[in-house]
């Protein structure tokens, strides 16, 4: 799902496959099209209908990796005359309506043109605005995911027994690659979705939220029937279909009883009693950082799935093979990271930022990944400790390359630099080392999340609230970490027991206060804010002259460019 980062020994021949674990990253794209505008712009046939709910009935074949679908969507109609559908090819498109009554449409690459108010005809040319709902029939073979979850389409594999199993990973990519829809973050169904799957027998379905419903239609096959009552992201709407088995618990949480249940292969069902104790330890370090789970009345589930993971709501993919770290690796080569299930921790803090506080624009991808990636740090905290935390997230610092600004190109569908984990997780990081308050630091957190709630955001909007919140200025910071490939570095000089610095390779508007110790091993640290001027510091009588430290929290660079001791 992300691009190369070489990280040094062993795990440079496993990055490739390891850096990115729940989106599929494209690759770097300078030059975009109409077509790459019509996906990622909300567009004047997106702007006059809001979409309130979808009600998906899929039944796949697995030995043809063909689907045959509809689509029920209710909206909110605001006079659209003509309505963007996005529907990637393969998929075909066959009907539209509304009861009785059908729509012309044209398909355009990877959009069809619905003419929902027809000028020709005036009987539906005068359909009155409001809440409406068109049903939307299609079949096809979608795009397979070859190299799941970091290709996106459907996931046709088997399990260790030859059984059929299958499932959807399509973040960035986009549900339309199986579904039409309007694909777009900045409109998810107000009111969630109801996905039917008609499946064999002898195989389960499990969808996002709660089966509501499972009925046999007797020739060999059976419908599950599962409801998401939450906004939705549509990327997350999916199916996992499978030799399933399951247990459950419920966890006594902020906002009551948590149901959170498990889904596994059944030779794996020990496996999973044991490693996905993990997933109750997650619940309660993030609600303490985050604030409650934000989908009590969908549940949480975490599901096994034939691909390593993605932050399907309410329905966690998990395919971490029931080990510790990252497939039994450490992404901060320090040892903190294999104290814990890395899918389970990553995947399950995505409910918070992602599915919960999610980006109007993909381009902003970095408050999802960034804010999860953090989660990291504070799940290590919350059991191992402060400086466990602190060592883990210097760690993955090697993880950094650096090579594009971590904001993406907007209304393209283009994000940003893979650097939106490991880098942006740094700079939050850095802006609680400014804030200096832990207690204030998580009352931000808690804050985000209680101000943000089931809502679609900006970059913007989440600086400006930082910002507020903390009473700090924090536009230099964005600016320089997320706006630019620039590092910025302490230039430093000693001379005559004087301590001389700057910033270069920072933007002008740049305000970081970092602390620096002089020799001393009592802890002892001066406060210094640094400017593109030389500045100069005079640390006491005590210092040798000689030794200066950036405290390690502080994602800055350093160079001693002259020693003058007289």
């Amino acid at each position: 799902m992300q691009k190369n980062v070489i990280v040094g020994g062993l795990i440079i021949c496993l990055m490739f496959f390891f850096k990115k674990t729940n989106a599929q990253l494209k690759e770097v794209k300078t030059v975009f099209t109409y077509a790459d505008t019509l996906r990622g712009s909300n567009g004047v046939f997106r702007q006059q209908w809001d979409v309130l709910h979808y009600d998906i009935t899929v039944e796949p074949d697995y030995f043809t990796k063909t689907i045959v679908a509809k689509n029920s969507m209710q909206f909110f109609d605001n006079g659209a005359k003509m309505m963007q559908i996005d529907l990637q090819q393969p998929m075909i498109l066959d009907s539209v309506k509304d009861g009785p009554t059908s729509f012309k449409f044209r398909r355009d690459n990877n959009v069809y043109w619905l003419e929902y108010r027809d000028t020709s005809n005036d009987i539906m040319y005068k359909i009155k605005p409001g809440i409406r709902s068109l049903t939307f029939y299609y079949h096809g073979k979608p795009r397979e995911a070859v190299r799941a979850p970091w290709d996106g389409g459907w996931v046709w594999k088997k399990d260790k027994k030859g059984n059929p199993w299958m499932t959807v990973a399509c973040q960035g990519l986009g549900a339309s690659v199986w579904y039409p829809c309007k694909d777009i973050q900045s409109d998810k169904p107000d009111s969630g979705a109801t996905l039917r799957m008609i499946v064999p027998d002898s195989l389960v379905a499990i969808g996002n939220g709660r089966l509501t419903e499972k009925k046999q239609s007797g020739n060999g096959k059976t419908t599950y029937t599962y409801n998401v009552k939450s906004t939705i992201n549509n990327y997350c709407i999916v199916p996992y279909i499978g030799k399933y088995v399951s247990f459950n618990e419920k966890y006594p949480g902020l906002n009551g009883n948590l149901d959170m249940t498990y889904w596994v292969m059944e030779y794996n069902l020990e496996k999973a009693k044991k490693q996905f104790t993990d997933a109750p330890k997650m619940m309660k370090a993030f609600e303490h950082w985050f604030g409650p789970y934000p989908f009590y009345e969908d549940g949480y589930q975490l599901i096994e799935a034939p691909h390593l993971g993605m932050e399907h709501q309410s329905a966690i993919a998990y395919g971490n093979n029931f080990k510790m770290g990252y497939g039994g690796t450490d992404l901060s080569g320090t040892g903190e990271g294999l104290k814990w299930d890395f899918i389970i921790v990553h995947e399950s803090g995505h409910e918070w930022f992602a599915n919960s506080i999610c980006t109007k624009d993909i381009a902003d991808m970095w408050v999802h990944e960034g804010f999860t990636n953090y989660s990291e740090t504070l799940f290590t905290e919350y059991y191992w400790g402060k400086a466990a935390g602190e060592t883990y997230v210097q760690g993955i610092r090697k993880n950094i390359v650096n090579d594009i600004p971590i904001i993406g190109s907007y209304g393209v569908n283009k994000e940003g630099s893979g650097d939106m984990y490991y880098k942006a997780a740094n700079m939050i990081h850095l802006i609680r080392q400014i804030t200096n308050d832990d207690v204030k630091f998580r009352a931000l957190l808690l804050g985000l999340n209680k101000t943000f709630y089931h809502k679609t955001v900006t970059t913007n909007q989440i600086e400006q609230y930082i910002g507020s919140f903390l009473k700090l200025d924090i536009t230099g910071i964005f600016d320089q970490y997320l706006r630019t490939i620039k590092v910025p570095l302490l230039e430093y000089k000693i001379n005559n027991k004087k301590f001389e610095y700057r910033w270069v390779n920072n933007v002008p508007n740049l305000v970081l206060p970092i602390k620096v110790s002089f020799g001393k091993t009592d802890g002892t640290e001066n406060l210094i804010t640094p400017s593109n001027k030389w500045k100069k510091l005079k640390p006491g009588k005590w210092w040798d002259g000689k030794t200066m430290m950036v405290n390690k929290n502080f994602y800055v660079l350093s160079s001693n460019i002259e020693i003058a001791v007289k």
